[in-house]
């Protein structure tokens, strides 16, 4: 099932208002059908949740962002939302309007404009997840998600369009509108879709 930014962030403030703090606390929210609440996690909170983008530009760093093509990742540690940073790919000078990039000194092969978790990916170009979290600055393997180590006898579970990938998460493939999961912690239904903005 598709779903909007808008519903995806009225789910997160309708399961916070529910008590969220209660692992696997489902309260009925009326016009939210139980299995989005059942998808629903709040976004962590301090610095762990909200790491900044730190990694190098990855690919030829364009003056013009260029055509672009939209894949959705998303990250959950600890039972929480870890946000993905906006400026991934980019280098300063930025100009933001309204909390996203309208400008950059130049745009690298995978770019992050906004916190939604919506990259975007150079036409032409066929990165993996690794170059998407190299481009970020943040750690990813079999037994870490940025900060958050597996569980000890856990590993990070990644899942593509709602199917559990059965290889290492830094190979799996920025397909275009793909919709990629990745959890540390309690299993959290993975969303199998995402509706991306109009051009994206």
């Amino acid at each position: 099932m598709a779903r909007p930014l808008i519903a995806a962030a009225l789910l997160v403030e309708a399961v916070g208002l529910s008590g969220c703090g209660a692992e696997g606390h489902t309260a009925s929210v009326p016009g939210i059908p139980r299995v989005l609440l059942l998808e629903a996690r709040p976004i962590g909170t301090g610095p762990r949740f909200h790491p900044p983008a730190s990694g190098p530009v990855t690919g030829r760093c364009a003056r013009r962002l260029g055509a672009r093509r939209g894949v959705h990742v998303e990250l959950f540690a600890a039972n929480r939302v870890v946000i993905v940073a906006t400026g991934i790919g980019t280098r300063p000078p930025r100009a933001y309007s309204v909390g996203r990039i309208s400008r950059a000194a130049c745009y690298g092969d995978v770019v992050t404009l906004e916190p939604t978790g919506v990259v975007l990916v150079r036409s032409g170009r066929r990165p993996h997840l690794s170059s998407f979290f190299r481009a970020w600055g943040q750690h990813l393997s079999p037994r870490r998600l940025a900060s958050f180590p597996a569980p000890a006898g856990t590993r990070v579970t990644v899942f593509v369009d709602g199917r559990r990938w059965p290889g290492s998460p830094g190979s799996v493939p920025l397909a275009v509108h793909s919709e990629i999961v990745l959890e540390v912690g309690p299993h959290v239904p993975p969303h199998a879709s995402y509706t991306f903005p109009p051009g994206t």
